[in-house]
């Protein structure tokens, strides 16, 4: 690792906000809400844990502009029905030990499953394919004015979220949420202002992201979740995402997280990633490498990160900022800590099967095994790296029944 920059450097964005190190907790879905969609008691803990790990910066998962608009059951919202003393008691919790505790903000778009959803709502009437139009309802075509009430619901969270005391907000633009299908032509037939050609496509995140700068002020960190690609045919494509990452930092956003794939093609999860590039670890590594050329935004890369030497590497070669770990941070809470200690530590999880590929993917094994490590670490107690998929199976099935089976997320 260069002498100019490690694990422990700090890092200050062009705002004056300085983050103390390189660890970037991303995000992923905890299931910690209460029937209000408000965060529970456990939630805080959960993030005062990672905070005492060390890490510099958490986001949460998934919190909903619209409790109207869920992706999962148990999703946070931050709106105006919003409990606001419990979002400051959880933000209190996650900026111990000098902690960031941003706030990622979503709209699921048609990405809501059916038992959430009758009628989700997208940029086009364009529903989900490779099989998932089975879990997930055809959507209805936004209007003009819905498209502009969710830009203000983005902008309307986002001073919440700053004035219960995170320290920075992120835009979920990825993973095949409603900003990710504005972008993709595949998901967006529009003729309107709104589609149409790439620049059409990336005026609903640009006009959400100066509705939340003009809501938060200049001083307050603003982010994006974007994907490199969706590996789709006929969707986003590196072309068009490296004009938005161009085009969000001419307007000057603190931060990008580069991610990649969608409900359909789960390349955050590491479907269909090449082995050279698995043996490398960071999955978008390659993409962050064209966009450093061409901005000095700094610049995230979540997905395949395990082992120190290669996230040494990876920060040595310039074309990241931080280092993003999201599935690691379940099972080791404190990771950044123990990399600060000891640059060479690395961290191996066995993926969790059944031995029958269809009953992993039916019961999402993938997802849940994770979920309930966090739902561990929530109630003060050690992750479980041995925990076998049947054991997580039938916690699935005890805690939710039928609902353990239905489609919520890749």
């Amino acid at each position: 690792m260069s002498a100019h920059v490690s694990f422990g450097s700090p890092l200050e964005f062009g705002n004056g906000t300085v983050i103390k190190n390189r660890f970037f907790k991303s995000a992923m879905s905890e299931q910690l809400a209460d029937r209000h969609h408000n965060p529970t008691p456990e939630l805080a803990r959960l993030y005062r844990t990672w905070a005492a790990g060390g890490v510099g910066i958490s986001m949460t998962g998934n919190v909903m502009i619209d409790r109207n608009a869920l992706g999962e059951p148990k999703n946070v919202v931050l709106d105006e029905a919003s409990d606001v003393k419990a979002f400051r008691r959880w933000a209190a919790e996650g900026t111990r030990n000098a902690a960031h505790l941003w706030v990622q903000l979503n709209h699921p778009g048609k990405q809501t499953p059916r038992f959430l959803s009758r009628e989700p709502v997208a940029p086009s009437a364009i529903p989900l394919g490779k099989g998932l139009e089975k879990a997930f309802n055809p959507p209805r075509e936004l209007g003009e004015d819905e498209i502009l009430a969710i830009i203000e619901k983005f902008a309307f969270s986002a001073r919440l979220a700053k004035e219960a005391g995170f320290t920075g907000v992120q835009i979920h633009g990825a993973h095949g949420y409603l900003v990710s299908q504005f972008l993709s032509p595949r998901h967006n037939r529009r003729t309107d202002r709104w589609g149409g050609n790439s620049k059409n496509r990336r005026r609903f995140v640009l006009e959400i992201y100066r509705a939340m700068r003009k809501a938060v002020g200049e001083n307050y960190p603003v982010s994006i979740k974007l994907n490199s690609a969706d590996f789709m045919n006929g969707g986003f494509t590196e072309t068009e995402s490296i004009k938005v990452v161009k085009a969000l930092a001419d307007e000057g956003i603190d931060l990008i997280e580069v991610s990649g794939g969608t409900y359909e093609s789960p390349s955050m999860t590491g479907h269909g990633v090449r082995e050279s590039t698995r043996r490398r670890e960071a999955y978008f590594l390659e993409f962050a490498e064209q966009i450093r050329k061409m901005i000095d935004t700094p610049l995230v890369v979540t997905g395949g990160f395990r082992s120190g030497p290669a996230m040494a590497d990876a920060l040595e070669s310039g074309a990241l900022d931080m280092i993003g770990l999201a599935r690691p941070m379940a099972v080791q809470p404190d990771l950044p800590n123990r990399l600060l200690a000891n640059p060479n530590h690395s961290l191996h999880v066995k993926r969790p099967s059944t031995g029958w590929k269809w009953l992993d993917r039916m019961s999402m094994l993938d997802i849940t095994w994770y979920e309930q490590q966090l739902a561990r670490l929530a109630r003060g107690r050690q992750a479980d790296i041995d925990q076998s998929a049947w054991t997580t199976i039938m916690q699935t099935v005890a805690e939710t029944g039928a609902a353990a089976f239905r489609q919520r997320r890749a």
